[in-house]
């Protein structure tokens, strides 16, 4: 993995996190840490889809560990993520913060390659997020889908159909209070089903759409009002 800084368009530093293998292969194993020091603005993004590939049976690995400090900011927007059919992922995303820091995830799934009307008949996918503010543990969510994927997304209690689903959380000090302009934001989007909440200083929306182009259409501009500044260059290239 390298990590390139490129002349970014907003406040503070642009990152960008190149996979040089191309991919996740079966029992493959990454880990990442990125530290925002007190004071610092970092935006953290890839350059394109990360590919999870087939697996004749290992599971492959990504761990990300974020850790900010007084008054820094940082976002940790990837673009998406597209599994293959019997890919087999783990992924565990760790944060730690105090409660002057501002964060923002970002985390899109894309179920199937879509130019192959590909359909996930078995595999493994395992989203385990966890941060922690100050000393208490503030948002924990754990998804796990495994076996015939695409049968458990029609299921209208789990996707509905949809194959592409996104998440954002963000904290900060006024997180919650931003719910009701947030959710206003959300009711124009067309074509990508969304809704927000907020509780323990924190912010949360969920997306979901048949297909990845619909979905990327209705969050760049969102991104780009919710987080007010433009995208890392990568996400429109």
């Amino acid at each position: 993995m390298r990590i390139r800084l490129p002349k970014g368009e907003g406040f503070g530093i642009d990152a960008v996190l190149v996979n040089t293998a191309g991919g996740i292969a079966c029992g493959d194993r990454f880990s990442v840490e990125i530290e925002a020091r007190a004071g610092a603005s970092v935006t953290v993004a890839t350059p394109a889809a990360e590919k999870v590939y087939r697996s004749d049976g290992p599971v492959a690995e990504l761990n990300v560990n974020l850790a900010l400090h007084d008054n820094a900011r940082l976002d940790w927007i990837p673009q998406e993520t597209i599994l293959f059919d019997r890919a087999r992922l783990l992924r565990r995303l760790d944060v730690r913060m105090p409660e002057t820091a501002h964060l923002t995830l970002f985390e899109a799934a894309v179920f199937g390659r879509e130019a192959r009307a590909e359909r996930i008949e078995d595999g493994l996918f395992e989203d385990r997020w966890r941060i922690r503010r100050g000393d208490r543990l503030i948002y924990a969510d754990t998804l796990r889908l495994d076996g015939p994927i695409a049968d458990l997304l029609s299921k209208p209690v789990v996707g509905r159909g949809a194959r592409a689903f996104a998440t954002l959380i963000h904290v900060s000090p006024d997180a919650e209070a931003r719910l009701d302009s947030l959710r206003e934001s959300l009711s124009s989007i067309a074509g990508c089903d969304a809704a927000a909440s907020a509780w323990n200083g924190l912010l949360a929306v969920r997306f979901c759409a048949e297909r990845i182009e619909v979905l990327r259409r209705a969050v760049i501009p969102f991104l780009v009002a919710f987080r007010g500044e433009p995208l890392p260059r990568v996400w429109l290239s």
